[in-house]
């Protein structure tokens, strides 16, 4: 028993040592060219910038979905990021979750 104590112990020091790595890992998303968002590998958004430019009344719907769509390449090159980083490291590798 006190061995999986002992496990779990060594996987949570494990998962909070990828935490720790994955917030250093900023990933910059510049898809849609008016919108740079910026997210670290915790999916922790560190800033969103929008060109003034597209910043009028007329192309609302089209600001909208285009930040609506730079987000979710965000979050999924940033899940993707972590993955990899999960994978990377020795003992962590766990069925489901990579």
């Amino acid at each position: 028993m006190f061995d999986k104590v002992k496990e779990l112990m060594e996987l949570k020091k494990k998962a909070d040592q990828l935490k720790k790595e994955l917030e250093g890992v900023i990933i910059e998303v510049n898809d849609v060219r008016p919108i740079k968002i910026k997210i670290n590998g915790a999916q922790i958004f560190q800033s969103i910038e929008i060109d003034e430019s597209i910043l009028t009344p007329a192309q609302k719907n089209r600001v909208q979905m285009d930040l609506l769509r730079s987000i979710n390449t965000a979050v999924k090159k940033s899940q993707q990021a972590a993955a990899n980083k999960m994978k990377s490291m020795p003992g962590f590798n766990i069925p489901g979750l990579t």
